[in-house]
């Protein structure tokens, strides 16, 4: 028996992310215990494979992530379970809000700025 069950079938199934390959190669052990703790959920049913993709996909895709090779596999394989291509969209626009957070932080710092500045700074609702 394999000492490294989840890292190989994960591999046979396309599902392996090679940059993970120098750290396995470091660690087999942590790298084992690591897909063992992010693939639980849905190995052991309790999360459904659709939901699980669903959420992969927006971790991959969200603005702190944006992994590429991970979106396009969680939705290859979303589509795969039964998603609907509407229910992939749906996702990528939910994880899309994160970004405004960019603006909600950068706004007020760039107003504070124009101030400092003797520039006029546009009005907000509430003036």
């Amino acid at each position: 028996m394999s000492a490294t069950p989840i890292s190989d079938a994960m591999r046979a199934g396309g599902q392996w992310n090679q940059a993970w390959d120098e750290a396995a190669a470091f660690d087999a052990e942590w790298m084992e215990k690591f897909l063992d703790m992010g693939t639980h959920s849905v190995r052991k049913g309790i999360i459904d494979p659709k939901t699980y993709e669903l959420i992969a996909i927006a971790v991959d895709a969200s603005c702190t992530h944006m992994y590429a090779p991970g979106t396009r596999r969680h939705i290859a394989k979303a589509l795969e379970v039964g998603a609907t291509p509407e229910e992939v969209m749906a996702v990528l626009q939910l994880v899309a809000v994160l970004g405004i957070h960019s603006v909600a932080l950068g706004a007020p710092m760039l107003a504070e700025e124009m101030n400092k500045r003797g520039l006029p700074v546009p009005p907000t609702k509430e003036d």
